[in-house]
């Protein structure tokens, strides 16, 4: 990175948390502290090229993380994820424990495939009205997807079809043993202030620890 760049990165942070890495929306927070590892959010979203990384932290925190939106096509394979967050935990203060996937829509849904399929990389998982993939054998490591801690948000809905796949998706995990808690919202935006609250106050207890006092699979 170029002097000049430095400068210009240096004041556009003084100004906005937003920053750009390469393809990669990069935020970084507020006061940010080099010497404080921070936990990194990964945003998913929903389609690719049309996600404002800024609004959505600035309604999630401005303070309590790093975060970044991969700019990646799941069709054509993860590697673009690892390297963008190989890249943010190189130039960044990260805590590598502290590592959370946040998809929206369908990314909501890959954010859980992926999760469940690295459980060793991710501190948790959070969906934003993506669907569990039920039908796709994800607990193959049972063992250590039983310790990834992951949130459900939905809206209510009065579909037969949306509340069967909820349902079934909290007995699939309830079986299992895994963790899934289940946040539901009268209809609003996935992207909302309330419930991006709600994911920060979920994302700071499991940062926290606070969350391992009430042990709580598959509840709502």
């Amino acid at each position: 990175m170029s002097n000049r760049l430095s400068k210009s990165t240096a004041a556009a942070n003084a100004a906005h948390p937003l920053d750009w890495m390469g393809a990669d929306g990069l935020f970084t927070p507020q006061g940010y502290e080099p010497g404080y590892d921070y936990p990194l959010v990964v945003w998913l979203p929903d389609r690719a090229g049309r996600f404002d990384i800024g609004r959505a932290m600035k309604r999630l925190s401005l303070r309590n993380y790093v975060a970044i939106a991969p700019d990646f096509d799941p069709r054509a394979g993860h590697e673009p994820l690892w390297e963008a967050i190989d890249r943010i935990c190189d130039r960044t203060s990260i805590h590598p424990q502290r590592i959370y996937l946040v998809g929206q829509g369908r990314g909501g849904t890959e954010a859980f495939r992926i999760g469940c399929r690295h459980p060793e990389a991710f501190a948790g998982v959070v969906s934003l009205g993506g669907a569990f993939p039920l039908d796709e054998g994800l607990f193959a490591r049972l063992a250590d997807v039983r310790r990834l801690p992951m949130l459900l948000c939905c809206q209510r809905s009065v579909c037969p079809e949306a509340t069967c796949l909820t349902d079934r998706t909290l007995r699939v995990f309830h079986a299992a043993g895994a963790m899934l808690a289940l946040r539901i919202y009268p209809d609003s935006k996935p992207l909302s202030k309330a419930i991006l609250a709600d994911v920060n106050r979920w994302l700071m207890d499991e940062v926290c620890g606070t969350s391992a006092l009430v042990p709580s699979p598959a509840a709502s």
